[in-house]
């Protein structure tokens, strides 16, 4: 059972929550999973679309921010160059990276016959965490057809959130983590708009967990040293361009920080943001292009939905969780389990 923040009566922030209070807010935005989960394998792929056509042909305008860069991603450079995502997002464990690129690689050319011969390469993005702890990643158990399997998968439904997809292993504060997703409703220009967000946690030093209310959880496990990392993809049908869509992804680190991260030596903390507001052309023949952005006037109410959706995703990541043991007996409780005995303790 999915749980979230309004199951506990906690708030983060005071924008209205879109009615998934999911990135499948975003119209279009689909997302899927593939959960492996046998003996110490305890891994998987989640897959974010930005929309169900072709991505190679109609690219979304796109940027990417890294808050602290210890991450082995897959595709930022040429987004933060070029200011468009052209495949799906791809999120896994650390030392399966590659193997999801490939499978992003291979889906676009069979789509895309003629990438890398009478047009451009592909630039596949993906992202990652390491779920060692609770995951045996030495074992490569991710296989390209995982990967297909996850953007088989994706739908505009409600987002499946905690143990899935490439939450599966993830810890966060010293709790289970994983997959978890929010929205903001937003009124631009006479109609109703979108932010969305989608965390893949595994960040954050046990102890460290600040709640909207002021409570400090405690997952009464060993602090350590800040070593984990967080993925944050945040999507919105607001026309932006590159640059505010930097200036978005950037505010997703006050989401984060709202819980008491800061972003320590060993964590990779790393926004991708796109907007389905502006599509791009790969065969534009035009040689001026016009496009609708948002007035740099208005830009506060979406830096305030990226920081309030990223801190309620996170959240919901670790209470959608349920407890969890993992390789070599490895165990994480569930943040749910915490608030409801402190709920009977009261």
């Amino acid at each position: 059972m999915t749980r979230t923040v309004g199951d506990f009566g906690l708030t983060c922030g005071t924008l209205p929550a879109g009615a998934k209070n999911s990135i499948t807010d975003v119209p279009g935005v689909r997302v899927g999973h593939h959960t492996l989960r046998e003996g110490d394998i305890n891994t998987g792929v989640t897959a974010i679309l930005p929309h169900a056509g072709n991505l190679f042909r109609r690219k979304v305008t796109a940027a990417a921010h890294v808050i602290n860069g210890f991450g082995k991603t897959i595709g930022l450079t040429q987004v933060r160059e070029l200011g468009a995502i052209e495949t799906p997002i791809l999120l896994t464990n650390t030392l399966s990276v590659g193997t999801c690129a490939t499978a992003l690689i291979r889906d676009a050319i069979r789509q895309n016959p003629d990438i890398g011969r009478s047009t451009g390469t592909v630039n596949p993005v993906v992202g990652e965490c390491n779920d060692g702890p609770l995951n045996d990643i030495q074992a490569l158990a991710i296989s390209e057809e995982h990967a297909l399997a996850a953007l088989a998968d994706a739908h505009e439904g409600a987002t499946e959130q905690g143990n899935v997809g490439a939450g599966t292993g993830m810890s966060c504060f010293g709790f289970k983590g994983g997959i978890g997703s929010a929205s903001r409703k937003l009124k631009l220009g006479g109609g109703d708009h979108h932010l969305g967000v989608l965390v893949l946690s595994n960040f954050g030093r046990a102890g460290d967990l600040i709640l909207p209310d002021g409570r400090r959880p405690d997952p009464r496990q060993e602090a350590e040293p800040e070593r984990g990392s967080i993925m944050i993809v945040l999507a919105t049908d607001v026309p932006l361009e590159h640059r505010q869509l930097e200036r978005v992804a950037r505010r997703a680190g006050a989401g984060i920080a709202r819980l008491g991260s800061f972003w320590g030596h060993g964590s990779g903390d790393i926004a991708i943001a796109f907007s389905t507001g502006n599509v791009v052309d790969h065969d534009e023949p035009r040689d001026l292009v016009p496009q609708m952005t948002l007035n740099d006037a208005r830009i506060d109410m979406l830096f305030r939905a990226a920081a309030e959706a990223t801190q309620e995703a996170v959240l919901n990541s670790m209470l959608s969780a349920v407890a969890f043991t993992g390789r070599g007996g490895t165990h994480r409780t569930s943040l749910a389990d915490w608030l409801d005995g402190q709920s009977r303790a009261g």
